[in-house]
């Protein structure tokens, strides 16, 4: 076995020395042959590479496709670096989007305050929404306005477009406002444009019920409610909202007020109308005393 091997070492070493000879002649060669200044040369040349270059294309194919590829891949690395610049971008966008937001339904919300026309014997104070009960239970809020400003129970409040409850607790620097979504809220209403009186009934939802309407016929989705001023707890004319139907059939009210944002709170000083007690003195002004028959300043 040792011998075969070596018989085999002495047959391929020469020819490899041969093969790497014949390469080299070979190189050598196209040098030269390159390296001639000649037209015969020159017309040699031209002829070998218009012979030899396409027949090599397709060894250029996966060249060009890894030039492609890196290529590529450089171009969707900076599109991942843009794409993450935007996406940092847009998170900053949304928060300052949020705060313009905030900002503009607060003005909003100061503007509707100061510009809402009510009836001219109401004067109003704002207040500003401190905390809310957050109780699914009992729903109200807590204003830093309070007896130091004059607020009394039972006075209306409102966020400068709809009605929103009643004060409920009076301390010396804050008040406790009941809202209308409660289920101890009860408010006498009318309904436009038919005047059907009822009572708008808070039951712990976003929208009351409608209950004791005189006829339900007159009603239809849409239909304004204010108060009514029965009682004299509120005052009439105040915006409720717009009357809705659940899925259930029953009619509720769609508040005008936005519940989901309390932030101020407008309380209504509202005296309620006096009392008549002399019943005559509605229909004219007193008689003078010369105008009186004889028989009746004989009484006087």
């Amino acid at each position: 076995m040792a011998k075969d091997r070596s018989q085999r070492d002495d047959y391929t070493t020469p020819l490899r020395r041969l093969f790497l000879g014949i390469v080299v002649l070979c190189l050598l060669g196209i040098f030269v042959v390159w390296r001639i200044d000649s037209p015969r040369v020159e017309r040699f040349r031209a002829q070998v590479i218009d012979t030899v270059v396409p027949s090599m294309e397709w060894a250029m194919v996966p060249v060009t496709a890894a030039v492609n590829l890196v290529r590529d891949f450089q171009s969707y690395q900076r599109l991942s670096e843009q794409n993450q610049e935007l996406r940092s971008e847009l998170r900053l966008m949304r928060a300052w989007k949020e705060a313009a937001l905030q900002l503009e339904q607060e003005n909003a919300r100061l503007l509707d305050l100061n510009n809402v026309r009510l009836d001219p014997r109401l004067t109003y104070i704002t207040g500003v929404v401190m905390a809310d009960s957050g109780s699914p239970f009992r729903q109200s809020v807590v204003l830093n306005v309070g007896e130091r400003d004059g607020i009394v129970d039972g006075w209306a409040t409102m966020d400068g477009i709809g009605l929103v409850g009643r004060i409920s607790g009076v301390g010396s620097d804050t008040s406790r406002v009941i809202l209308m979504t409660d289920a101890s809220s009860a408010i006498p209403a009318t309904i436009q444009p038919s005047g059907q009186t009822a009572l708008i009934a808070g039951d712990n939802t976003p929208s009351p019920a409608v209950e004791f309407l005189e006829n339900r016929e007159l009603v239809r989705p849409g239909d304004r409610v204010i108060t009514s001023g029965d009682g004299g707890v509120f005052p009439a004319g105040l915006l409720v909202g717009q009357i809705s139907v659940d899925p259930g059939g029953r009619l509720r009210v769609r508040l005008s007020a936005d519940f989901e944002r309390l932030e101020f709170l407008r309380v209504l000083r509202y005296n309620a109308a006096p009392f008549i007690r002399d019943t005559g003195g509605i229909v004219g002004p007193e008689r003078p005393e010369a105008a009186l028959a004889p028989g009746e300043a004989g009484d006087g």
